[in-house]
């Protein structure tokens, strides 16, 4: 059979292209860039970018490790006081993004800031010169920062194995003679290398697209070299250097990622069922419910309960700023626009992918799905500086053709609210489309061939049998990528329009200006936004039913 095109195909394509776009725009930018800029950049910008950048990315990586794989199994292993209301509290960090972490702990741990007042008062000193902590503005207050905020990577993907693990195996270690200890180190970590690996590789992503925490504590990463590069030089071409520096860091990482888990592949015979957990009582019950808290403690409730009390003591005094609401405004808008076109679109490369598998010619599909959900992959500044060369060449043809037919030349996509939506679209393309492809996995592939063999074609398949039935699958989604664009900063900062301010904009711009108070509202309202998916992620886990095993 000869191959035919369909709608639905040459659309996926036509969105994989348009991903490519940032990518070839930054490799043509960088290619502009003189010889002895280079040259400059790699002797005095690119070595202290890089060290910083892979010191972070090492710490960062060992935090999360144990801290995700650690807490994964102390309360999957182990029964305790507080257990189940510790399996979802330790989710909640994921609803702070690591530059509101940063903005909460520099005001918290500031000399003249509550926690250090409250030691010197309980020590008898009356000023901080008398007595200080420590600054965490330097790469290991950073390392420890981040690790705390983004461990629940690790830990979604390390629980969810060990939840699946067939327990006949970790109960037959037990059985002989293997200490908790023994069966954690000796059987359930290596079972669980892929997914520790999974879930690192997100984290140190994340890492990589931090911007605001690294430059609120002066650490100078790859990311932070790109935005000033551009914002504050006006380089276009070194940013974009920079930027294809990062990417390769990026390439470096997934490769790891794959290779690190290239031989973690096996299969059980023994149905999986919830391991048993161990019974802990008494102290060593309120030990493990202590440990368990401590990364909570840390990445949640701190800086949560200080933007609150901030919160409130500002509005008490000034009340809802006007330029707030408008930055709410413009988050909201922005955010569900972007929803609206990635879910979209998300919806076509999945639906293009499934035709394809039913009529088992799925290698273009694949590789169209492939390439559309690269965006995540992609830090936000390499992506806004990606992206600002074929836009300008947009706006220069669309130009012309103003001035052909008697109109005044003018910037139709740079400096406009579209780049943003556009630039949000292609960073979490991915979120919609793997929810969806998740959905559409749920639904058997005789549904299909049932619609077609009623004379149903593709898309009143899709409309009449799949989207009902996709109905949750599209609303979890929606609300991830909704809640992902609110939080946005690094490609925001580079490509909004001039006096457009987000909730992310506005919190960054008063950090910088140390007008912590101003901030704290806005703070607020974006982890307040994070914590819908939190609790989603938790309603998934609790799905499982290793809540019942007690």
């Amino acid at each position: 059979m000869t191959w035919r095109w369909n709608p639905w195909l040459l659309g996926a394509v036509s969105v994989a292209v348009v991903m490519l776009a940032p990518v070839l725009g930054l490799a043509w930018a960088a290619s502009d860039g003189s010889a002895g800029l280079w040259a400059h950049l790699s002797a005095n910008v690119l070595p202290t970018a890089l060290f910083n950048t892979g010191l972070l990315l090492l710490g960062v990586g060992v935090l999360v490790v144990v801290l995700g794989t650690g807490s994964a199994w102390l309360v999957t292993a182990f029964a305790f006081p507080g257990r189940k209301l510790l399996s979802w509290a330790l989710l909640l960090p994921l609803a702070v993004p690591t530059y509101i972490a940063a903005f909460a702990y520099l005001d918290v741990l500031h000399p003249l800031g509550p926690v250090q007042g409250l030691i010197r008062d309980l020590l008898g000193y009356d000023s901080p010169r008398q007595f200080r902590l420590p600054d965490i503005r330097h790469l290991l207050g950073c390392i420890v920062l981040l690790g705390f905020v983004l461990y629940p990577y690790v830990y979604l993907t390390t629980r969810a194995l060990f939840m699946t693990q067939a327990a006949g195996l970790l109960e037959a270690a037990r059985s002989l003679g293997a200490t908790p200890l023994q069966v954690f180190w000796r059987v359930a970590l290596p079972l669980a290398r892929p997914a520790i690996a999974v879930g690192v590789a997100l984290a140190l992503l994340e890492t990589l697209n931090d911007i605001g925490a690294s430059e609120f504590l002066g650490v100078q990463t790859l990311t932070v070299s790109i935005y000033t590069t551009w914002v504050s030089r006006g380089d276009l071409a070194g940013a974009a250097q920079i930027a294809l520096a990062m990417l390769a860091v990026v390439a470096l990482l997934l490769t790891l990622e794959r290779y690190g888990r290239r031989r973690q592949r096996y299969a059980s015979v023994l149905r999986p069922r919830p391991l048993q957990p161990l019974q802990l009582r008494g102290a060593r019950g309120l030990l493990a419910l202590l440990l368990g808290l401590l990364p909570v403690l840390l990445g949640f409730v701190v800086p949560a309960a200080y933007l609150l009390w901030e919160a409130v003591e500002r509005l008490q005094v000034a009340g809802f700023s006007p330029q707030l609401l408008v930055a709410l405004w413009n988050t909201l808008r922005v955010a569900l626009l972007a929803t609206v076109v990635a879910m979209a679109l998300g919806l076509l490369v999945a639906w293009a992918l499934r035709l394809a598998q039913a009529r088992r010619r799925n290698a273009l599909a694949m590789a169209s799905s492939c390439t559309a959900t690269l965006g995540y992959a992609i830090p936000g500044t390499v992506l806004a500086i990606g992206l600002l060369l074929p836009l300008g060449g947009v706006d220069a043809v669309a130009s012309r053709l103003l001035v052909l037919l008697g109109g005044q030349p003018q910037m139709l996509l740079m400096g406009s609210v579209t780049v943003l939506v556009l630039a949000y679209t292609l960073r979490f393309l991915a979120v919609s489309v793997g929810g969806i492809e998740a959905g559409l996995a749920r639904i058997p592939l005789s549904l299909d061939q049932a619609a077609a063999s009623l004379g149903e074609g593709a898309t009143g398949m899709l409309r009449r049998v799949h989207l009902p039935l996709l109905r949750p699958a599209l609303a979890a989604a929606a609300l991830l990528v909704f809640v992902d664009t609110m939080k946005e900063l690094s490609a925001t900062l580079v490509l909004r329009p001039m006096n457009f301010e987000t909730l992310a904009t506005w919190l960054y711009a008063e950090a910088a200006r140390g007008t912590y108070e101003e901030g704290a509202v806005a703070a607020l309202l974006i982890v307040v936004s994070g914590l819908l998916p939190v609790i989603l992620l938790a309603r998934a886990g609790a799905a499982y039913g290793v809540e019942d095993a007690r």
